[in-house]
């Protein structure tokens, strides 16, 4: 396979090619999450209450009371597991943090060594592609499936890379580890790796000319080492696993997750970033002066595929496809070649680092904005005893809002800071490791009963606002937190003593008298 992939394109030698360039870059995309203290994705927040359950709970008899955590391989580890070291070292929100901020620059990494190995050195449209790092999946704060999205890029680079140079048992060798480490991170991760090595390896048979038997036998032994995990996944998958799988072939649903690739607060924005991310994408294929690489295009068509196959609902988690949709724009983008002309040349890359810094410089600012609403809410966890009973209501905006205050597991802090109970973890039985035990909140034990929208946009299992004070179980809990709502210090009700509020906040102590 030596010498399969890579084209050696001598027009990408500007200075957009040059190493310094491509690792500031690299260093570039973990700016907008350097500021904030905590990271400002909507389900961040969450999984870093369940990381202080996990890391503190057999030393805190309040967390015990109210949960369990129990390690069990599934194929959604990732952040769980590295955390255990890392809050050793630097405590628990630190360490969430620190995680959260490599993923962007490892995904950008990835990205390009995956081109410079396809085009032999970085082509001029290359920055276009790392803004992705920022896509809509990381904004909602997928941790697990970001991290290994990032890894299994990286991981694809140096399957092309062995298999250029010709080293097939070695790559067996790393490999067979490898894919099992990218599944148990998460089983995206593998599931990108997977299809697009299937891919490369479909471009070197058409290549050599096999015929169909030896083709195949080629293609399926190339492969094999990718394959253990797939055991995994039977094992998994046939033990306790809640959540339905549909809404298939939901086209229109799919031009709204690419038109909505980098959702992020500025709607106008971040429209006409993705609809120019797109147009390039389009513009490799269709235009004589760029075209794309074979082994990416191969790759590109085939995520493609799997975008179109995916249901949006897959065993209980929502927005399956929707993940895929930056990985499979950047690797279209990626796979675009470098054009003869110096002066396009110039005129992409130009465009390209004005794209990026835009897009860099946008999402921090929105971070640094979704930081300071975080601080001003979170002043209530001062006036939350160790151990307490929270019920917790934030104001969400309606799905089809473009964006949020992104506060939804924001109670959760109290969990983290002081091991209070929240009604804000998750509860999907086969995907989580952490279970909730206390029936006596009934159906405000768990997400997502602390999500309260508007009237008519209300999704299944968020409680309905009207008379919802009167629904609350009052013995099950002793403080009541609102979040993100005006006018959450006005309430006139007996039963709710006032301890701390601000204009769109309050902390309310529940009497028992």
């Amino acid at each position: 396979m030596t010498g399969r992939f890579r084209l050696r394109d001598r027009n990408a030698s500007g200075w957009w090619s040059d190493k310094r360039f491509l690792f500031a870059l690299v260093l570039l995309c973990a700016v907008p999450l350097a500021w904030p203290s905590l990271p400002p994705l909507t389900d961040a927040l969450g999984h870093l209450a369940r990381y202080h359950i996990e890391t503190t709970i057999d030393r805190s008899p309040a967390l015990q009371r109210y949960y369990a955590f129990h390690w069990t391989l599934i194929g959604n580890l990732g952040v769980d597991v590295l955390i255990i070291p890392l809050a050793k070292l630097l405590g628990v929100e630190a360490a969430t943090k620190l995680v959260a901020l490599a993923i962007p620059p490892l995904t950008a990494a990835g990205l390009i060594l995956i081109a410079v190995e396809v085009h032999g050195r970085a082509p001029p449209t290359l920055a276009f592609a790392l803004p992705l790092a920022y896509g809509y999946p990381f904004q909602f704060g997928f941790l697990n499936f970001s991290l290994a999205m990032a890894l299994a890029l990286l991981a694809f680079a140096l399957w092309l890379r062995l298999g250029r140079t010709g080293r097939p048992a070695l790559r067996a060798t790393i490999f067979v580890p490898l894919g099992v480490l990218l599944w148990t991170c998460h089983v995206f991760g593998w599931a990108l790796l997977a299809t697009m090595a299937a891919a490369a390896e479909a471009v070197v048979l058409v290549r050599g000319r096999a015929d169909g038997w030896r083709a195949a036998r080629r293609f399926v032994l190339a492969l094999l080492p990718l394959a253990p995990p797939l055991l995994l996944m039977a094992l998994w998958r046939s033990g306790e696993v809640a959540g339905e799988t549909g809404d298939w072939f939901n086209l229109p649903v799919k031009l709204t997750w690419l038109i909505a690739v980098l959702r992020d607060r500025w709607e106008v924005l971040d429209r006409v970033s993705a609809a120019i991310l797109l147009f390039l994408a389009v513009a490799g294929a269709v235009e004589r002066k760029l075209g794309y690489a074979t082994v990416l295009a191969a790759a590109s068509a085939a995520l493609a595929l799997v975008f179109i196959a995916l249901p949006r609902i897959l065993l209980g988690s929502a927005y399956a496809d929707m993940r895929l949709a930056p990985y499979l724009l950047a690797i279209a983008i990626v796979a675009i070649r470098t054009p003869s002309s110096p002066r396009l040349q110039r005129a992409l890359a130009l465009g390209a680092l004005a794209f990026f810094f835009v897009r860099i410089g946008a999402s921090t600012a929105s971070y640094a904005m979704f930081d300071q609403g975080y601080r001003r809410q979170l002043a209530a966890i001062d006036h939350i005893p160790y151990g307490a009973r929270v019920i917790a209501f934030v104001g969400t905006a309606c799905q089809r809002d473009w964006s949020g205050a992104r506060m939804e597991h924001l109670g959760g802090l109290a969990t983290v800071r002081r091991d209070a109970f929240v009604n804000d973890s998750w509860a999907l039985s086969g995907a989580q490791l952490l279970k909730v035990r206390y029936p006596a909140a009934g159906a405000f034990a768990t997400d997502p009963s602390q999500i309260v929208r508007p009237a008519g946009c209300r999704q299944p299992g968020e409680p309905a606002r009207a008379g919802l004070l009167k629904r609350l179980p009052h013995t099950a809990f002793d403080y009541l937190w609102i979040i993100n709502m005006p006018g959450a210090g006005d309430l006139r009700d007996d039963r709710f003593a006032r301890v701390w509020s601000i204009t769109d906040g309050a902390l309310y102590r529940i009497r028992r008298d």
